[in-house]
């Protein structure tokens, strides 16, 4: 049976990076938010980002169930950064009977900076225009929004040096 495998962690974990890995072990098809925020306005959104971020999750949730019920599995890279919306989106796919399993990046913080680190120089580089810099504002805005997910949310806790299931 297919499922949706929802990957949590914070900006810059590498959340997308395992889920291309994870797309070759699952078979699966991986739909962004950050993809489909920059492909529809180039991450130039400011303020409304939170308008557009909500209206491209509850559309790729419908895409989502159309793929896992042709039989496909399905990986959602969004962050996932708050329990009400790891919750919500839970109770979404539980009331159209599609299981939905977590992932949840635990990155260390040296390999964390070590990764915003070289975020930012290709970014400056010209090498990464799909990605906004960090700076250290943004950076503390949007780490006042992550929650950490506890153990019981999670089914696959994955860290840099080991994966606990």
């Amino acid at each position: 049976m297919s499922k949706v495998i929802c990957i949590c962690g914070k900006i810059a974990s590498g959340k997308t990076f395992y889920s291309k890995e994870l797309k070759k072990k699952e078979n699966a098809v991986i739909l962004s938010i950050d993809e489909l925020t920059y492909d529809l306005i180039n991450n130039e959104q400011g303020e409304f980002y939170n308008v557009i971020e909500h209206r491209a999750r509850n559309y790729l949730k419908k895409k989502a169930t159309e793929i896992v019920t042709s039989g496909t599995n399905v990986i959602l890279d969004w962050g996932f950064w708050t329990k009400q919306v790891r919750r919500e989106t839970t109770e979404y796919f539980q009331t159209k009977n599609i299981k939905c399993v977590w992932h949840y990046i635990d990155i260390d913080d040296k390999t964390w900076h070590d990764n915003i680190e070289k975020r930012n120089k290709e970014i400056k580089d010209k090498k990464n225009n799909l990605d906004f810099y960090l700076d250290e504002g943004l950076m503390k805005k949007l780490l006042s929004k992550f929650e950490k997910p506890s153990k019981d949310e999670i089914d696959i806790w994955y860290n840099t040096k080991k994966m606990i299931k």
